[in-house]
């Protein structure tokens, strides 16, 4: 669902419910976890964060405490806005946002590369955006 500001009764026409049962499924989606919350999309650049960056992180060492050791330190960084662990040659995939490539760098030399068991950090800089899509492609999914 692209819009989350659908009224309960709006919802439930479009999904063929009456409001009262269709309330109560979407609070037990919400009970369940599968609904973990509803976010407003900002578009970056308008609020003055313009640059996007893409950065993949290796580590020196993978052990579960140096891998919760690294998550933690993305944890407090504000231009950190999505932090992924992959599989394969690196370990980690992170999408940072900035006002400035001077902010980027000051956050990439003083904090990132700086951090303890990073080994090496790539960095690739976002020209344009094509596509920004919330959620899951529901309509995919056959019962």
């Amino acid at each position: 669902m692209s819009d989350g500001r659908l009224t309960n009764v709006t919802l439930a026409k479009r999904v063929g419910l009456t409001p009262p049962p269709c309330l109560r499924r979407v609070r037990a989606l919400e009970d369940d976890g599968f609904l973990t919350g509803y976010h407003a999309m900002v578009d970056e650049a308008m609020i003055g964060f313009p640059v996007t960056v893409f950065v993949t992180v290796a580590l020196h060492n993978q052990a579960d405490a140096d891998l919760r050791t690294f998550e933690n330190a993305c944890l407090t960084w504000p231009l950190v806005r999505e932090c992924y662990m992959i599989a394969g040659d690196t370990d980690y995939h992170l999408k940072c946002v900035a006002p400035d490539l001077a902010t980027f760098e000051t956050f990439l030399r003083g904090q990132l590369s700086a951090t303890p068991n990073v080994a090496s950090v790539k960095t690739t800089v976002a020209i344009r955006r094509t596509k920004r899509e919330a959620g899951v492609p529901i309509e995919l999914v056959t019962n």
